[in-house]
C-alpha cells in the first residue's frame, strides 16, 4: 500500500514536470525556482527529484513521449482509425514543440540519447495507428512508421512565430497524403509521380 508521504512525493513530481512542460511548450526559459513556486513546493523538494535543470528537461521529454504513445491506443478505442490518427497528429504538434524546446536547452549528447530511445515507442504507436487505418480501408497501404517519423520530424524546424499558423497546416497536408487513394495520382498526360521518378533521363 502506498504511504501518504510516497503519494505526496509522486504528486509533487508529476506537478513539477507538468508545469515545466508548460514553460517549455510556451517557449519560455525554464527557471527551477519559478517552477518550484508554481508547483507549490520548496526548492529543496524540487532538487531532490531533479538535481539539475537538465534532469528536469529530460524528464519532461520522456513523460511527453510516454503520453504521446499511450494516447494512440486510447484514441483507437473511442473513434475510427483515421479520426484517431487525425487527433493523434494534433497531439504530435504539441510534442514536437516540447521536443524542440528540450533539445535546444540540453547538451547535444543528452538530446541524442533522448531521441534515440523515443524512436522505438513512437514508431510502435504509429504502426498501430497505420495498421488500424489500413484494415479500416482509410489509409493507403504503401506507408509505414518510418515515413511518418521522417515527415513529422520537420516540425522541429519551425520558428516560434510559425507554430500557431503552420504546424497543424503541415500535419493536415501529411494526413491528406495518407488517405486511401492518395497514392501516385495520374497526371493529365497519363503519367504518375512514381513513373516520373523512375523514368530514364535522356
Amino acid at each position: 500500500m502506498t504511504t501518504p508521504r510516497r503519494a505526496d512525493a509522486t504528486e509533487n513530481r508529476a506537478r513539477i514536470v507538468r508545469i515545466a512542460r508548460e514553460d517549455v511548450k510556451n517557449g519560455g526559459e525554464l527557471k527551477l525556482n519559478a517552477v518550484a513556486k508554481r508547483a507549490g513546493v520548496g526548492q529543496g523538494t524540487l532538487y531532490r527529484h531533479f538535481p539539475t535543470r537538465e534532469d528536469l528537461l529530460a524528464e519532461v521529454y520522456r513523460d511527453d513521449v510516454d503520453d504521446l504513445v499511450a494516447t494512440a491506443g486510447v484514441l483507437l478505442t473511442t473513434c475510427s482509425a483515421f479520426d484517431a490518427l487525425t487527433r493523434w497528429f494534433s497531439r504530435v504538434a504539441d510534442y514536437a514543440r516540447v521536443k524542440q524546446g528540450v533539445l535546444a536547452a540540453v547538451e547535444s549528447g543528452v538530446g541524442r540519447d533522448l531521441t534515440t530511445h523515443s524512436i522505438g515507442p513512437i514508431g510502435d504507436a504509429v504502426t498501430t495507428l497505420l495498421d488500424a487505418g489500413k484494415t479500416e480501408g482509410s489509409i493507403r497501404h504503401d506507408v509505414d512508421a518510418r515515413d511518418i517519423i521522417l515527415l513529422i520530424g520537420y516540425l522541429t524546424r519551425l520558428e516560434d512565430s510559425e507554430w500557431d499558423t503552420r504546424a497543424h497546416h503541415v500535419l493536415d497536408i501529411i494526413l491528406d497524403g495518407l488517405r486511401a487513394g492518395a497514392h501516385s495520382p495520374a497526371r493529365t498526360d497519363g503519367t504518375s509521380a512514381k513513373s516520373l521518378r523512375t523514368a530514364p533521363t535522356e
